[in-house]
């Protein structure tokens, strides 16, 4: 005969419904859905020895989660704080070495750029700091920092003295509005630039296809075919993209790229048409302003702070092309490479979106104020 438990269980609506929803939600720890199956068996009416069997548990485990709900309820299920292992390393300890790794090893007077797990544990060790301490110790304390001393991310100061008068101008065009009035719609937008350089690379060995437990292999030797440049323009507000290769980049290229859009509708009836470019020598300086404006009235040119590239969308057009079209390179001649691009921009066409563009004017006032902080003192 089954032995009857002391620990009968009741539940209420709210504890049936939460032991339910664990039980049976698929995100739930196995641990957790298995305490509520058991807690939901015992309610109705089976005896540990049946739950055991069902769950696949020992009896006694069974008990312990029966006992502990008929005590405390729900919160009875969670597992009991342990105190573990004391700790080896104080805190102030930790903080030193937290310390030392927020440090250039250069400022130190030790001669490296940066530091490593293992050389962080040798410093703090020849310091005195602690008496000895391993890499992955070390590597720990750091990890739950959020502190990582091999990492490293760099900026460019901005030179441009109306940097901030060039950067919100060009924010106020994606938020189609140019010297305060809002543009109309027969205003258009267009973000230029020329991605020079593209290579015609050709693998000496066919590439091996992915196969179970190998990704794709591609051979490492190459013949070079030469160099081509893509030119885009890319419509800020609709998403469109047209390009042209040229041999090189320049200023001949770069007319003939706005040309081409000048003459498709809807640029050629367009009232305006900005064209967002960077400092580059193929549209560079008043001279390129003018060139443009005496060749296409309805055309204005506007340039990027210096070293500003990063505010010009059409860049992120191109590592989109980079990622999708020209890596791994593997093309037999520029002619290929040619029609792959192209290929490209006419398939990007048919279901790109414009960009989730957020660093607007509230963003550069931020930035601009941490640029500040920055600033050396006289």
């Amino acid at each position: 005969m089954p032995m009857i438990s002391p620990f009968f269980i009741v539940l209420s609506d709210a504890e049936e419904f939460e032991l339910s929803r664990r039980a049976r939600r698929v995100r739930t720890e196995v641990r957790d859905a298995r305490r509520a199956r058991i807690i939901l068996a015992a309610a109705g009416g089976a005896s540990n020895a049946a739950i055991a069997r069902a769950e696949g548990v020992h009896v006694d485990t069974v008990r312990k989660w029966r006992s502990r709900f008929a005590e405390r309820g729900v919160p009875g299920l969670r597992d009991l704080s342990r105190t573990g292992r004391p700790a080896v390393f104080g805190d102030t300890v930790v903080a030193e070495v937290k310390a030392l790794a927020c440090q250039l090893p250069a400022e130190t007077g030790v001669p490296l750029s940066r530091w490593s797990h293992h050389e962080l544990a040798a410093e703090a060790t020849s310091r005195g700091i602690v008496d000895t301490v391993s890499r992955s110790t070390v590597r720990r304390w750091l990890d739950a920092d959020a502190i990582k001393p091999w990492q490293h991310r760099s900026w460019i100061f901005p030179r441009d003295r109306d940097f901030a008068f060039k950067a919100g101008r060009v924010l106020g065009l994606y938020d189609r509005v140019w010297d305060g009035e809002p543009l109309g719609p027969d205003d258009y937008v267009i973000s230029a630039d020329e991605k020079s350089q593209l290579q015609a690379l050709q693998r000496r060995h066919p590439g091996l296809p992915p196969a179970p437990g190998r990704t794709r292999r591609v051979e490492f030797e190459y013949r070079r075919g030469g160099t081509l440049a893509y030119l885009a323009a890319y419509d800020v507000h609709h998403a469109r993209v047209i390009g042209r290769c040229a041999p090189s980049t320049g200023i001949a290229p770069f007319t003939a790229l706005v040309e081409q859009v000048m003459t498709t509708a809807p640029y050629a009836s367009a009232r305006r048409v900005f064209w967002v470019v960077d400092n580059g020598s193929s549209h560079n300086g008043a001279a390129s302003m003018q060139r443009i404006r005496d060749a296409w009235p309805t055309a204005r040119l506007v340039h990027l702070p210096v070293h500003a590239s990063w505010l010009n969308q059409v860049e992120i057009y191109f590592s989109i092309v980079q990622r999708k079209v020209v890596k791994p390179q593997d093309f037999p001649d520029l002619t290929a490479l040619e029609n792959r691009l192209i290929a490209f921009q006419n398939r990007y066409n048919v279901t790109a979106h414009p960009f989730d563009w957020r660093f607007g004017r509230a963003a550069l006032h931020g930035l601009l104020e941490r640029l500040d902080r920055h600033e050396p003192a006289a």
